[in-house]
């Protein structure tokens, strides 16, 4: 399997590589773009967190327990005294940090149940799910970061299996297989508990229909595509010149679903197109969060 360094290196890539083609499609604005991009990256070392001494674990659990001991805090804020308040916000911060990590501990396998697509998934949903409800985001950016996150996830399965690989061996080691799944069938107990946790996810999650809408438009893929090399130069020194029209080029500046914070200007975006009919199909621009 690969280290957690090479992890972290190539989901870094990945989400990088990502994020910019998102920047370019213009399809979220600058204040989004480094939430999504993190949630790749933490995609990218998620599967790790069975693993008792793994870094991901650790963070995880970590982080886990500092939220929860801040919420316990800000709960009973004005109910107790401050030294009562210290007592149960360390408290919550043990509790959770080292009880629940050693339940976790207790009842998972390394290599099991997270190291699956249906894990990915998991993740994905309570992804967009934090984004929405706890940072506030538009429900398509929220989505979007739950795809940086699957896609993070992704592609931490596909390294374990590419490193299951002796290619100077020619030979096929043991975890071969045992990293990308779509669930883990030798426990099925775990599965099915996992199973109805995403179920229970998604259905608690923003709807993705504005994210579908945005990403299923054929103006942002046709600015997408404009975009995609030099109309002249390579950075402005390399290559022939040449005067190329580029029609969806303001087609794809108007596709947004964060980098328009002026509602004014996206009506008037939405009251042009209308007039001449060619942005009838336009997905709606989303809010600045």
């Amino acid at each position: 399997m690969a280290n957690y360094a090479t992890h972290i290196a190539v989901g870094t890539v990945v989400s990088g590589a990502l994020a910019t083609l998102t920047v370019g499609a213009d399809i979220l604005g600058p204040e989004s773009i480094m939430a999504v991009t993190l949630a790749g990256v933490a995609g990218s070392v998620m599967p790790d967190i069975d693993l008792r001494d793994s870094r991901a674990s650790t963070i995880l659990f970590s982080g886990i327990g500092v939220f929860a001991s801040f919420c316990v805090l800000f709960i009973n804020a004005e109910h107790y005294s401050i030294a009562e308040l210290w007592i149960l916000w360390l408290g919550s911060l043990v509790l959770v940090r080292y009880g629940l990590s050693a339940l976790f501990f207790r009842i998972s396998v390394h290599r099991g149940i997270w190291h699956s697509l249906l894990a990915g998934l998991f993740w994905a949903g309570l992804t967009a799910i934090l984004f929405h409800y706890l940072l506030g985001r538009h429900e398509g950016v929220a989505w979007l970061g739950g795809l940086f996150m699957f896609v993070g996830y992704l592609t931490h399965l596909i390294l374990d299996e590419v490193y299951a690989v002796d290619f100077m061996g020619n030979r096929l080691k043991q975890s071969f297989g045992t990293a990308l799944k779509i669930w883990d069938s030798r426990y099925p107990g775990h599965s099915l508990a996992l199973a109805m946790a995403t179920a229970l996810l998604l259905i608690a999650a923003p709807t993705p229909k504005p994210f579908f809408e945005a990403i299923g438009s054929p103006s942002l893929w046709s600015g997408l595509q404009d975009r995609l090399l030099p109309s002249d130069k390579w950075f402005g020194l390399i290559g022939p010149e040449r005067a190329v029209a580029h029609p969806g080029s303001q087609a794809a500046s108007e596709i947004t679903t964060g980098s328009l914070p002026d509602s004014a200007r996206a009506a008037a975006t939405a009251g042009s197109g209308n007039a001449d009919g060619s942005r009838a199909g336009a997905a709606p621009a989303a809010s600045g969060r």
